[in-house]
């Protein structure tokens, strides 16, 4: 939640249009794209996890055991299927857009972040390989003498 980090740990809460409280990454994406993002452009693990807990709780998994890989990761690749049709042109609030960009934050690795890019891993083939990108970006030092 957004709402509650550490601005000295995370920088600023960016607040969108909807009232959606989010990183500022997402904030300077919108700004910088000029497009109108909205709180479900915002994914985390707790609104994923949520999301499967109540999918579980109606019964939607016929009491099987949930898990990770395929619940989880499914959840996440439905989420963002689900959202990149979401229109976010200010000026044409019905056009779907035409690309979807994802920013997968946090440090590749941590245990946090595995289910997404297991599901990531996944969504090529759900969406074909010339649908999907991925671009690895770092920060690479550079030491001066």
């Amino acid at each position: 939640d957004a709402g509650t980090f550490s601005p000295f740990e995370h920088g600023e809460v960016f607040v969108l249009d909807d009232g959606g409280e989010v990183d500022l990454d997402l904030g300077n994406y919108e700004r910088f794209l000029d497009v109108t993002l909205h709180r479900d452009n915002n994914i985390t693990t707790g609104k994923i996890y949520e999301h499967v807990i109540q999918k579980e709780r109606r019964g939607d998994y016929l009491g099987k055991t949930v898990q990770v890989v395929p619940h989880v990761t499914d959840a996440i690749q439905e989420w963002v299927e689900r959202v990149a049709q979401i229109p976010v042109d200010g000026n044409d609030a019905k056009k779907k857009p035409e690309i979807c960009i994802i920013e997968l934050g946090g440090t590749v690795g941590d245990i946090e972040s595995m289910p997404f890019v297991e599901a990531f891993r996944q969504f090529q083939f759900r969406v074909g390989h010339d649908n999907f990108c991925v671009v690895h970006v770092s920060l690479v030092p550079q030491l001066h003498a």
